[in-house]
Formats: structure tokens, sequence, C-alpha cells
């Protein structure tokens, strides 16, 4: 292979591995970031997206991982736990011991022997062993309890977007409903202005009722540009409950009004509080809160371990590593085998303190628990009046609405004929667009409030289906 070659070779091959970098960066990106959401946007669709895209529920997934993590933490302290340990220690001035002078016939005499080599060298295995710790079997069972309690806390966390996505979204249905209102109410005024400007140009109407036309369609351009501002900040609210780029575009399908059957809930009706997260949460901070409190009883338990030990250690007046004897190195082992008892006796009434901060926890706990339940009902009993109440509104809208529409028509006819004023005619079209603007004041309250019963029923989660 020639030297052109050789290079050629190494530049293809440089080539490859940066198109196939490239292409893994790609597809990792592409499995990081979220699909982006279907079009037109239905409530479910930007449901289940929110879940997956949402900042609290990726913390909450994380929080659940975390948990698993710690699982592994304590089931760690019931396994052999084994360590190495490795020193080289150099004395310049050996320590000296006062004798009597035994080796010189004079035991009157007291010398200074030094003992010891100036180099130590040591290299050693431990290992220990829990036997019997109450405090490591309940410290295991509290951390698979604690993995639950953040399973329950991740659930809770997605209701709560549930919530936030599917009311924000009706939100955004009803203020558009209110442009579809204020486009009526243009249309209606600008063909009153039609008719008055040929009355006008005919001589049979004041220049007066034409500038006061005039003013009433620029009042309803405002207002719908006004409304339509409240859209998109509505918009970019559900985006950020749903953790969409603000920027993305989504298209939402128009709701008919018609569409929506109002029902009743009877007054018989009720909830169970076990299908509540919010209840189940509690409950299971409950028994974590039980297993602390088992876990400071253990204290006055004894605990058992084993232990053992092995050294290999060498020691010379010369740098004992990598020699052996001959250079005046000498090396040998040592090993040991404990059973260690430890037996608590007493440390003065700090376990059973720390008992009792266990027990009144409990206790205060218990008074959440309840209150929680009593919160829990009231807001269902609201939700189930607000949802009843609503439909009574809603209903007496649409008959509104329907006589503001029918007070309209009439009052243009006798404009026409001559047989009532502008003033009449505008009064009536201002009747009809507060009518219209009510009914849909109501279709939100009546979603709104229907969300809050769902959610009051433990059900939340249908809204994902």
């Amino acid at each position: 292979m020639t030297h052109k070659q050789a290079n050629r070779s190494r530049t293809n091959r440089r080539s490859l591995w940066t198109l196939l970098g490239l292409t893994l960066l790609g597809t990792a990106a592409t499995a990081q970031a979220p699909v982006t959401p279907p079009s037109p946007l239905a409530l479910k669709d930007a449901v289940n997206y929110a879940l997956k895209a949402n900042a609290e529920a990726r913390k909450a997934r994380l929080d659940i991982e975390n948990a698993e993590y710690r699982i592994d933490e304590v089931r760690a302290s019931a396994l052999p736990q084994v360590s190495g340990s490795a020193g080289l220690t150099y004395n310049p001035l050996l320590q000296k011991s006062a004798l009597p002078n035994f080796f010189g016939g004079n035991p009157n005499e007291t010398i200074l022997v030094a003992f010891g080599q100036k180099w130590n060298a040591v290299a050693g295995l431990s290992v220990q062993q829990n036997l019997f710790n109450k405090s490591v079997f309940t410290g295991l069972k509290a951390a698979r309890t604690s993995r639950e309690f953040y399973q329950l806390n991740a659930q809770l966390t997605e209701e709560q977007i549930i919530e936030q996505v599917a009311t924000t979204y009706y939100q955004v249905l009803v203020q558009r409903q209110q442009v579809s209102v204020v486009d009526s109410s243009i249309a209606n005024t600008q063909r009153v202005q039609g008719v008055l400007a040929s009355l006008y140009k005919n001589g049979l109407a004041k220049k007066i009722d034409v500038d006061r036309i005039e003013v009433t369609i620029t009042n309803l351009q405002s207002q719908r540009q006004q409304v339509i501002n409240g859209v998109a900040l509505l918009e970019h609210q559900l985006k950020l409950y749903m953790g969409l780029p603000i920027a993305t575009p989504v298209t939402i399908p128009d709701v008919n009004p018609e569409s929506i059957v109002p029902q009743a809930v009877p007054a018989t009706d009720s909830i169970d509080l076990q299908k509540r997260t919010e209840f189940l949460v509690l409950q299971k901070q409950g028994e974590l809160l039980e297993q602390q409190k088992e876990n400071y009883r253990n204290e006055y338990f004894p605990s058992l371990s084993l232990g053992g030990n092995y050294n290999y250690m060498g020691m010379g007046n010369a740098f004992p590593v990598f020699k052996g004897q001959s250079a005046g190195a000498n090396w040998f082992g040592t090993a040991s085998v404990s059973l260690n008892l430890r037996v608590p006796i007493f440390n003065g009434g700090a376990t059973k303190a720390r008992i009792k901060q266990a027990d009144v926890s409990i206790r205060k706990l218990n008074e959440d628990i309840a209150n929680t339940g009593l919160q829990l009902n009231l807001a269902y009993e609201n939700a189930r009046t607000q949802i009843n109440n609503n439909i009574i509104t809603l209903n007496n809208q649409r008959r509104n609405v329907g006589l503001a529409e029918e007070v309209f028509r009439n009052t243009q006819n006798n404009y026409n004929n001559g047989l009532a004023t502008l003033t009449d005619l505008l009064d009536a079209e201002r009747s009809l667009t507060e009518a219209r603007s009510n009914l849909s004041a109501a279709l939100l309250n009546y979603r709104v409030s229907e969300v809050q019963l769902v959610k009051a029923r433990g059900g939340i989660r249908t809204l994902t289906q």
C-alpha cells in the first residue's frame, strides 16, 4: 500500500467513526426529547404528553428511581463488609525503654534500650458480618415502604398535572368561544352599519348615527384583540403545564357547545377516600413513621457481629518493601477472628425520648389524615354542588341566548321598517353579546367543575383515555 493510499484509508476510517458518532448522538437526542404532540391536539393527547414531558412528573419518576438505590444501600448493610488497608511507617528515632543492665552483669545500673525497627510495613484485609441487628431489617422494610411512598407521590403529582392541563385546555376552548361571540357581534353590527350607511346616503339617517355605529365596531374590534391575546396567554400556560416549548405551535380543535350534555350528580352520591391519592400518601407516610418508631425501639436490642482480620507485616532497619530476610526485612502474617456482642445498658434516656418524639409525629399525622378526609369530602360536596348549580345556570343561559337572538332579530326588523331606533337596535345587539358571553362562561364553569368532580371521585386519570 502506498503512502497516499494509507492516508486515504485513515481519512475514510475517521469519516466513518465521525458519521457513526453523529448517528449515535442523534439517536440519543431523539430518545431523550419528547415526541411532538399530535395535531389537532385532543385533551387526552395533551394530558399524555404532559405526563411524559412535564418537569415535575420527571422529577417524581427520578424519586422512584432514587428509592431503589436507597433499598440497595440498606440491603448492603446486611451483607459482608470487606475492606483493605496498607501502611508504611519510618521511625527515624526509635523509642527507648529503661531496663536494668542484666546484659552487662550490673543489674543495679539502668540502661536505655531501643525496641523495634526503623521501617514497618503492613497490608491487611478486614471482614465484618452482621449476625443479628434489628435496625438493619427494619431499615430494609422502611426503604421498601419509602419506594411505595414515592410511587404514590409520583401518582399524585401526575394527577395534579392532569388537573392543570385539563382545566387550562377547557379555558382555551371557552376563550376561543368568546372570540366567536365577538366576531358574531362585529358581523351583526357591520350589517347594521351597511343598512345605516344606505339610509344616510338617501337622507333617511343622521350623521351622528353613522358615527355611533362606527365607534361601536371599533370598540368590538378592540375587544376582539383583547380576547385573542387572552387565548394566546392561555395557550402559553397550557404549553407550560405540558412541558412543551412555548414556541411550538399547537392546534386545538373547536368544540360544539351543543355537544356538552350536562349530567346532574345525585345528592346521595358519595366518594371512597381510599381512591384519593392524597389520602393514600398520608397513610403511607404513617407507615414510615411507625417504622421509624420501631427502629428507635431496636436500640434496646443487642447486636451481634462476626469479624475477621488478616495482616501481613514487614519490619527492618532498611526499606522492607520488595525485600526478603536476606536483605534485612522480616515478613510475617497475623490473623484474628472475633465475635462481637454489643448490649445497650444505659444512654441517659435518649432512646426513650426519640420514641416519644416519633409517637408525637404519628399523632400529628393522624390529625392531618382526619383533616384531609374532611377536606376531600368538602371538595367533593363543593364540586357536586357547583356542577349542579352550573347545570341550572347553563340551561338558563342557553334559553337566554335564544331569547336574545329572537329579540335582536325582531328589533332589527323593526329598525329596518322604521319602528325602532338605533339605540334600541344597539341595546338588543349588546344584550345578545352579553347573553352569548354568559353562556360561554357557564360552559367554562361547567367543564371546570366537571374536572373537579372527576378528581374528587378519584378518577382524574380517566382523562388520559
